[in-house]
């Protein structure tokens, strides 16, 4: 299954590379990679190098992160519910983005790091109200109180915000992978793969989350330790790509659990397959956006959501019957 949907995320990476407003043939890509001979080639050549790879290499990292973060979430709080979200990271990350949007002009280097501070301070703030309550049941309370604060601020600054700014605003909670470049995937890819990797080290305490808590405490899990070290993570995981990206829903809720439907829960394989599929999903999601009203090009999160709400409705409702 792992070899299968890599196979078919370098296909589908191929396929997005070569369409658009400017159709490249497939045939060329290799070639365009190292030279252009011709006026067109030269065209090709520069929409490939210069807009469309980093795109799709960024749409699959984006993928790749929300669906692992996702696939942690969903051990750590043992509900295939559970997405990066429930504890206030994207809530977050809208609140330090509006914020920035708002008060402080919008420009990108004013916006992403306030969007990462958003995130991180409502995973902290959460965490910290959450620990007096045992379990993660307090956590979860936490969540939604953190999420339901950051919506009434993020309406606050709406309502202050003028008609140039409520467009950025509304442009922001759609999601976009349209500002993918070659710096920003120089700095967001290390970070991406470094943390990824830190969180998939925990596979083994996620298994053993899966028999209960009791269960891992007597297996030999700190707990504690393991939670807290999740939630960390998670949100330095998710909170840069919030803050490059804007709102994209449910990748992080929906890959992980399909992935569980057909592999089973084991998250040594459960996770690298996760971040695969995430990959896929992403790089699928923006390939539609991008050709369903060329010239102009549709917010990713709207096509997230208009895929993954209805498609997530209807597997529950195959799993009731």
């Amino acid at each position: 299954m792992l070899g299968l949907l890599s196979a078919l995320l370098i296909a589908l990476m191929l396929l997005s590379a070569s369409s658009g407003a400017l159709h490249i043939p497939l045939t060329e890509l290799p070639g365009l990679l190292f030279s252009a001979s011709g006026p067109d080639e030269t065209l090709w050549r520069s929409v490939l190098i210069d807009v469309r790879l980093p795109r799709v290499l960024f749409a699959a990292l984006a993928g790749a992160a929300l669906a692992l973060s996702g696939a942690a979430m969903q051990a750590l709080f043992r509900n295939p519910l559970a997405e990066p979200g429930l504890i206030g990271i994207s809530a977050g990350g809208a609140l330090g983005a509006v914020g920035a949007i708002v008060l402080g002009g919008g420009s990108f280097l004013v916006l992403a790091p306030s969007a990462f501070v958003g995130s991180l301070v409502a995973t902290v703030a959460a965490y910290h109200l959450g620990r007096r309550y045992p379990g993660m049941a307090g956590l979860l309370l936490a969540g939604v109180a953190i999420n339901a604060i950051c919506g009434a601020l993020v309406g606050l600054f709406t309502y202050l915000a003028d008609d140039n700014q409520l467009r950025s605003l509304t442009f922001w909670n759609m999601g976009s992978l349209a500002g993918a470049s070659w710096p920003l995937l120089a700095g967001l890819a290390p970070w991406t793969l470094v943390v990824g990797a830190l969180i998939a080290r925990d596979w083994r305490a996620m298994n053993a989350l899966l028999l209960g808590e009791r269960e891992a405490l007597h297996l030999g899990f700190p707990l504690k330790a393991v939670r807290r070290r999740l939630i960390l993570l998670t949100a330095l995981l998710v909170g840069p790509l919030v803050a490059a990206t804007g709102a994209i829903g449910f990748v992080g809720l929906v890959v992980p659990h399909l992935v569980r439907l057909a592999l089973g829960a084991d998250h040594r394989w459960l996770l690298p397959t996760s971040v695969v599929a995430g990959a896929i999903a992403l790089t699928l999601a923006d390939w539609l956006a991008r050709i369903a009203v060329i010239p102009a090009e549709l917010p990713i999160g709207i096509v997230t959501s208009l895929v993954g709400g209805p498609f997530f409705l209807w597997l529950l409702a195959q799993r009731r019957h």
